[in-house]
């Protein structure tokens, strides 16, 4: 039997357009004599729809398409998710459920039973957990179907009281497939590897996973679909970052080949890179936006954001504004307008210094002589916020905010000033790990002017000011934010980790009580284990360490 896994791109609510790309997917498959051809989780509707699926009309759409279809899964069969429909009155309305088409019908549905509640995730919000699992009868061959997490439940740490797999296998599937939405995250890769081989090794039959690929908001996904053969070794990973279409044979996935698929090795960095120039090209193309604009200071953050952007939608579509004041270094200047120049993007410069001396001029009445402080820095920013938001309302750019998560953290940034942005870039990079994408940027030649890297971070708001004058050194920073945000490891055990006990808890305090300037940022692309955002819910009035 010939089975074809195609990794699409999907959009949350946009039904034309995922039908469109499933029906263009099936057409490819029977044209190359396909008996079956797989679809990833919840794919008519994207991933994930959230409230949308209170909305009646959304799930009528959803049932709308899926008979469309079916319509044209004659001479294939076709397995596809969705939302659909709980008959009984007790427990959620909605099951998460992937249909088997056949003979230009919905032969069956196959419900999902784990429902992960965790993280990003919040599945339980809005469906009921299915308590029995079948297989498919297909050309002979009896399939075990299952949905994302339901092939998560293996190894050490099992968050659910059973498997559904071991129902199944008690009904003696010849393979598994598992349709899914598995969000990236520089440690996700692997470990799905991981746990999908695991389930290869205790159930003793191949396996093929398909999953999204694309960015919906601040989720990304990365794709890399797998087949592995029956011996548990990988014989296909599709694209990463891409769509794809691949087609396999179970007589290829039933033998005992031990020759290991030659994965082509993407560091951690790399991988990073790839997909947040993905998560920016999805924003804008999903919500219909083109062009991207950011305040440039010479700094190595929106020097690499605006590297990103740059690739993101071509440099023709985004546009640098220089904003010095009376504090911003020449260097700066220059190293900024080199920037611009290597990457081909329009500029403009436009100093704000009597912008300030303007505002300066209409509160000293009010402030009496009271000393300079966080106050005029704040103004700079702020004022730099209101000409680029000036720029997106006359000309429709889209504003991309340009902090990093070090910053974010401890919150070194201004609200409404340097906070402000349509989308978030770097919120989930440490200050330390932009410098390695700066690095990574660089590595074929230099885009980013080598003194953005090596000169000492600076706001550049008060003179000579120095990152360094607020906060610990990013090196020992990011290890203990790190430590507390992804780790969640608390006071005593940094401290028994070898951190500095006063660092330690001014740090913890900062990040504690600065929930409420988080709260209020752009939408973060999230590629760690632990953004901030909707994977991250804290109390922003909590006490706890502050």
């Amino acid at each position: 039997m010939k089975i074809a896994l195609a990794q699409l791109n999907y959009h949350i609510g946009n039904f034309e357009k995922n039908t469109a790309s499933i029906l263009n997917s099936i057409k490819k498959a029977k044209n190359t004599a396909c008996d079956l051809i797989v679809f990833a989780e919840l794919a008519i509707c994207g991933y994930p729809p959230r409230d949308f699926l209170e909305f009646t009309d959304f799930i009528e759409q959803c049932h709308l398409n899926l008979q469309q279809i079916a319509a044209e899964a004659f001479d294939i069969a076709v397995i596809v998710g969705l939302p659909t429909h709980n008959p009984d009155k007790k427990g959620k309305n909605l099951f998460n459920s992937a249909a088997f088409i056949c003979n230009g019908k919905i032969q069956s549905l196959h419900h999902k039973s784990l429902l992960p509640n965790y993280d990003v995730f919040d599945e339980y919000r809005y469906f009921e957990p299915s308590r029995n699992s079948n297989i498919i009868d297909f050309k002979g061959y009896k399939i075990a179907l299952t949905i994302c997490e339901d092939l998560w439940n293996i190894g050490e740490e099992q968050l659910y009281p059973y498997s559904p797999m071991d129902d199944l296998i008690a009904q003696h599937p010849d393979i598994m497939i598992n349709i899914a939405a598995s969000p990236f995250n520089y440690e996700q890769v692997d470990k799905r590897k991981a746990v999908l081989i695991n389930n290869v090794l205790k159930y003793k039959i191949p396996l093929l996973y398909v999953n999204h690929v694309g960015a919906q908001t601040e989720l990304i996904f990365d794709g890399s679909s797998l087949a592995i053969n029956s011996n548990a070794n990988i014989i296909c990973q599709l694209k990463s970052f891409e769509e794809d279409f691949r087609i396999f044979d179970t007589d290829v996935l039933n033998s005992k080949d031990n020759s290991i698929f030659q994965e082509i090795e993407i560091s951690k960095i790399e991988s990073i890179h790839n997909a947040l120039v993905l998560g920016i090209k999805d924003y804008f193309a999903k919500l219909g936006f083109k062009k991207a604009i950011l305040g440039l200071s010479g700094g190595i953050d929106s020097a690499v954001t605006l590297v990103l952007a740059a690739k993101a939608l071509g440099p023709e579509n985004v546009k640098a504004i220089l904003l010095p004041s009376q504090f911003s270094s020449q260097h700066s200047i220059d190293d900024a307008l080199k920037l611009a120049e290597n990457l081909k993007v329009a500029y403009e410069i436009i100093p704000i210094e009597e912008d300030y001396n303007s505002f300066e001029n209409s509160l000293s009445p009010y402030f009496k002589g009271l000393p300079h402080d966080v106050t005029e820095e704040n103004l700079q920013a702020r004022i730099r916020a209101v000409v680029l938001m000036a720029f997106c309302n006359k000309f429709g750019y889209v504003l991309l905010n340009t902090s990093n998560k070090s910053e974010a953290a401890v919150g070194y940034g201004t609200l409404y000033g340097d906070m402000c942005g349509g989308l978030s870039v770097l919120g989930d990079l440490y200050k330390t790990e932009v410098y390695e994408l700066a690095h990574f940027i660089n590595k074929d030649k230099e885009l980013i002017p080598h003194n953005s890297i090596i000169k000492p971070p600076s706001a550049e708001l008060r003179p000579n000011q120095k990152d360094i004058d607020s906060l610990p050194d990013y090196e020992i920073l990011d290890k203990i934010l790190y430590q507390y945000i992804e780790k969640r490891k608390g006071p005593k055990e940094l401290i028994n980790m070898g951190f500095d006990e006063a660092i330690v808890k001014k740090t913890l305090k900062l990040v504690n009580t600065n929930e409420y300037k988080r709260y209020q940022t752009p939408p973060i692309l999230r590629i760690s284990p632990k953004a901030f955002g909707m994977g991250r819910r804290l109390p922003i009035v909590g006490k706890y360490l502050s």
